[in-house]
């Protein structure tokens, strides 16, 4: 699907260029630039998006870090509900001794499902 949409962008490009062969003259400041219609308003789009992604580029940084913060964070949660759900089987059991209380504490109670 990716790659049909380049390529009907391509064809649109080539459409575009041989309909736009016209010589102009840009200037700008001390800059005077002259070169074909089409040529020059495709530089002047790519420099608009390469402007657009550096612009976007911090918040994209910032989120990646978030993710990645949030991930860490649900996986010390699922931890810590894993960790309550074996305390509350084993509660509903007898009164545990002293020994099963060191190993509820050390996690070494097998999960009930």
């Amino acid at each position: 699907m990716l790659f049909l949409f380049g390529l009907a962008l391509g064809v649109l490009a080539v459409i575009f260029t041989l309909q736009n062969v016209t010589v102009i003259t840009v200037s700008f400041f001390a800059w005077h630039i002259t070169g074909s219609l089409a040529i020059i308003l495709m530089v002047t789009m790519l420099a608009g998006v390469l402007v657009t992604l550096l612009m976007l580029l911090p918040q994209s940084i910032s989120t990646y870090f978030e993710s990645r913060r949030l991930r860490k964070r649900i996986k010390q949660l699922e931890d810590e509900l894993a960790h309550q759900k074996e305390l509350v089987v084993f509660a509903r059991k007898t009164a545990p001794t002293h020994e099963e209380l060191v190993q509820i504490e050390q996690g070494a109670i097998e999960k009930a499902g």
